[in-house]
């Protein structure tokens, strides 16, 4: 299951990536605006061995972000629970970034240490608020802490007004422990699909907004939905339930990308083939060329765009359909 998440969480930040700037920004009390240039690394490195083949690690991230300095950033998603391992392998990962844009001069190594991070998405009572690294030089003790982000304290509200909309894909881990009774249920599993209605909602409002675009939204609903598929995946009504209102939802924005296509479809024929007159005669036929792409029939069209069955077959026939 670790190996989904993961891949969650580098899809979200490698194809939607100035969405990490507010979790940065809460994570760090840094104040970026969100328009700075945000640049990944490769997240393989290999780890020197002197007797042995090298090891390869995979970061989940790593990143630099262009401020009025330049900071690098490690981020790791963690779904298991503490083990006393996650340090070890954090503090290797961090060597070895360190270690990959490395500075010698006359012979002084200069190495610089990414700001580090760790997303917990199930949370104990040992679930640490932060981790630390202590490093014992002959020149001196270097100790400093790495945050830990525990994404299930965090409301939805929380997420919306701080825009940490990179965690709405992990919402799900907040229910996570109640998917028993959520399954056996139906008022209860009610009230968490109202939830992720109130999700899809507040994200439409933002796209209306101008504040998120349609290729982010899209990605966040559908990792949603496969983060939910995959914790669910034992409790039936849970994924049919939440898990189908997030699968909607990608069908209707598919539909809505169908129908404006369709309408510019439909004004460009009317352009052309001078069907009707004006731009609302255009938008019509696109509109059916749009319904008639969703497979509805001609009947169900001519009800939606105020259009006779006749007319609605005629404009189908124009567009070269059968």
């Amino acid at each position: 299951m670790g190996d989904l998440y993961d891949g969650v969480f580098r899809t979200i930040l490698n194809d939607c990536r100035q969405l990490v700037i507010p979790v940065i920004n809460e994570i760090f009390h840094e104040d970026y605006t969100g328009n700075e240039k945000v640049e990944f690394s490769p997240n393989e490195h290999f780890l020197d061995q002197q007797d042995a083949a090298d090891v390869k690690r995979v970061t989940d991230t790593n990143f630099k972000i262009f401020g009025k300095v330049v900071k690098k950033y490690h981020l790791e998603c963690e779904s298991g629970y503490p083990d006393g391992k996650l340090t070890i392998r954090l503090f290797e990962y961090d060597a070895q970034i360190a270690l990959d844009e490395g500075e010698i001069t006359n012979e002084t190594l200069t190495l610089t240490f990414p700001n580090t991070a760790v997303l917990h998405l199930r949370v104990r009572k040992k679930t640490p608020d932060k981790m630390q690294y202590v490093i014992v030089t002959p020149g001196g003790t270097v100790r400093y802490d790495v945050p830990v982000m525990k994404v299930q304290t965090y409301s939805l509200d929380d997420i919306f007004d701080k825009h940490l909309l990179m965690l709405l894909p992990f919402y799900i881990f907040s229910y996570e422990n109640s998917f028993s009774e959520y399954n056996s249920n139906n008022q209860k599993l009610a009230e968490l699909e109202a939830e992720y209605k109130e999700i899809l909602e507040r994200l439409g409002a933002m796209e209306e907004q101008g504040k998120i675009g349609t290729f982010d939204k899209r990605t966040i609903i559908e990792l949603s939905r496969d983060v939910i598929k995959e914790t669910a995946q034992k409790y039936e009504n849970v994924q049919k339930g939440v898990g189908g209102i997030m699968g909607g939802a990608l069908i209707e924005t598919e539909a809505r990308r169908l129908k404006n296509e369709g309408i510019r479809e439909g004004m460009r024929e009317g352009m052309r083939e001078g069907i009707r007159e004006g731009r609302q005669e255009g938008r019509q036929e696109g509109m059916v060329y749009a319904y008639y792409e969703m497979n509805m029939n001609t009947n169900e069209i001519a009800s939606k765009v105020n259009l006779t069955e006749t007319e609605v077959l005629e404009i189908i026939k124009k567009m070269g359909k059968s």
